[in-house]
């Protein structure tokens, strides 16, 4: 792939803000939103898939709602739409806000796409490879009947843990997005991908000086992905064991994957990402509601991340 089949990449600046908090707001609050972290100085926002609200819709009302901002889907689940779905809410986002808008993909996880919407959830390496296939077909196709003018195609990057898709993100999109990672993964997908392709981890944080408030915040965080097969098999390749998966994950695992302290103790872990080869940082802030966005951690991180 070369660069001019691509258009130009967002810019996310170094730091932005994960949630999935933005399904459970209305779309006058998710303006309210976005302007706020536009005006904070954050690079971005990355929008998880919500099974009530649509990323795509949200990352619209939000865009409009701003003049510099970057939205990114952190990720649009494949299961949930057509390649040819995809590539035209793209096309039509990348049209109206220009260089503002990064498409996230994922392969999500069997309790989604199996359990709650009845689909199979097999081979997720070679499900990506397909439907990145049938994306660039939807386009050329679209392309082809005069319904849009041939032009590169929109920037996208890959949920990639694994060294597999880590390698698909290198090959066949601009880059890869990881999540609920340590700094030493950061430093692999940096290894794997090279020196050209994002590498963007999230990173959850808990702003407080509480060891009780951080360590519940964190260990129920951690402790809902456990049954989801792709991270228990991360943790255990970067070195972890199956002691670090029972009983909500260990301290050692807890603590490697989210980062609670003050605002100094975070930024250092965000330096860590930086410093071991990553683009962007998005932190997701765990409150005590995980329907809520916490809105406080943001603004009181901002200087200490922003600087």
């Amino acid at each position: 792939m070369t660069e001019h089949d691509v258009r130009r990449l967002p810019e996310l600046g170094r730091v932005g803000v994960w949630t999935n908090g933005t399904a459970w707001q209305s779309p006058a609050r998710n303006a309210e939103l976005a302007v706020e972290v536009e005006e904070l100085g954050y690079g971005a926002v990355w929008l998880s898939e919500g099974v009530t609200r649509d990323p795509f819709l949200d990352a619209d009302t939000m865009l409009r709602a701003t003049s510099r901002l970057t939205l990114a889907t952190g990720i649009a689940v494949l299961a949930l739409r057509q390649p040819w779905a995809v590539n035209t809410l793209t096309a039509r986002l990348a049209d109206a806000h220009p260089d503002r808008f990064l498409l996230g993909l994922g392969t999500s996880n069997p309790a989604l796409v199996q359990d709650l919407l009845g689909l199979p959830f097999d081979r997720p390496l070679a499900t990506m490879r397909d439907y990145l296939t049938g994306l660039d077909q939807a386009r050329a196709t679209t392309v082809a009947m005069g319904l849009e003018p041939a032009a590169p195609r929109q920037p996208r990057v890959l949920a990639a843990l694994g060294p597999k898709m880590l390698a698909l993100a290198g090959s066949h999109a601009e880059g890869a997005h990881s999540y609920l990672v340590p700094p030493e993964h950061t430093e692999l997908a940096r290894r794997t991908l090279g020196p050209g392709p994002l590498v963007v981890p999230e990173q959850a944080v808990v702003l407080s000086t509480d060891p009780e408030v951080v360590r519940r915040r964190a260990r129920a965080h951690v402790a809902s992905y456990l049954a989801r097969p792709a991270y228990p098999a991360n943790w255990i390749r970067l070195g972890f064991t199956e002691d670090d998966l029972v009983d909500g994950g260990s301290d050692r695992l807890v603590d490697a994957v989210v980062v609670g302290g003050d605002a100094e103790t975070i930024r250092a872990r965000v330096r860590a990402h930086l410093d071991a080869g990553a683009d962007h940082v998005c932190i997701q802030a765990l409150g005590d509601d995980p329907t809520a966005i916490d809105v406080d951690q943001w603004r009181a991180l901002a200087p200490a991340l922003l600087s």
